[in-house]
């Protein structure tokens, strides 16, 4: 009889959002995978899990998932995390979901972590229909991404990096139009958790008057004026 696999959400940054479930889970299964193992040993030293973690990143899980889906088969339970937040949500976890899928290997999802939802909320923004479009291309199609995206009325979800945010938000008042609406996320869940909403112009002049630091979350709303 073949294993379960769970989809494990971790901690996007306060390590008090971990759920009762998930370190029940984490304690029960035969290993973890994850994508880095100091990280993920931080998580596991401070809820006291000692299991094996075994590496699957997006630059191996095309090889590695084989030896996963025959473990699955040969009965072992398995548990999948990211260094933060739900795997398979802009983070491995995708190919291993639909080598299950296609192997009809039984798959649980915990419900808990990611960064999409309370940047969502918080916007001030539509939030009853939502488009999540994850990280732009970094180059090839990145244009042809943003002219589709301009064209879409509802509201948009994107994740970006600190260091390419101000070039984004230039190219988003490029296709969009400089009275888009926009709120700007960064270090949810920690001590210096902060947002800012505002046109964007507004948040480009917030992005460049101070160094941004974490992973940043944009909320865009096209059809707002």
């Amino acid at each position: 009889m073949s294993g379960i696999v769970y989809f494990v959400p971790t901690p996007v940054g306060n390590l008090e959002d971990m759920t009762f479930r998930a370190v029940k889970v984490l304690q029960e299964v035969d290993y973890i995978l994850c994508e880095d193992t100091r990280t993920s040993g931080i998580l596991l030293k401070h809820y006291e899990i000692s299991k094996p973690l075994k590496s699957y990143h997006l630059h191996n899980e095309h090889t590695a998932t084989d030896k996963v889906i025959a473990d699955l088969k040969n009965g072992q339970d398995i548990a999948i995390i990211t260094d933060a937040g739900t795997p398979g949500i802009s983070d491995p976890g995708y190919l291993l979901a639909k080598a299950c899928a296609d192997e009809q290997i039984d798959m649980i999802c915990l419900p808990g972590a990611t960064a999409l939802i309370p940047a969502l909320v918080v916007s001030g923004l539509p939030n009853n229909e939502f488009l999540f479009a994850g990280f732009l291309p970094p180059k090839k199609g990145r244009q042809t991404k943003l002219k589709q995206l301009a064209e879409e009325k509802k509201t948009i979800v994107l994740y970006e990096s600190p260091h390419k945010i101000n070039t984004t938000l230039e190219q988003i008042k490029e296709f969009f139009g400089d009275e888009t609406r926009a709120s700007l996320s960064r270090e949810i869940s920690k001590k210096f958790e902060e947002t800012k909403r505002g046109t964007i112009d507004e948040l480009i002049e917030f992005s460049k008057s101070k160094t941004l630091k974490g992973e940043i979350v944009l909320v865009v709303n096209n059809a707002l004026r």
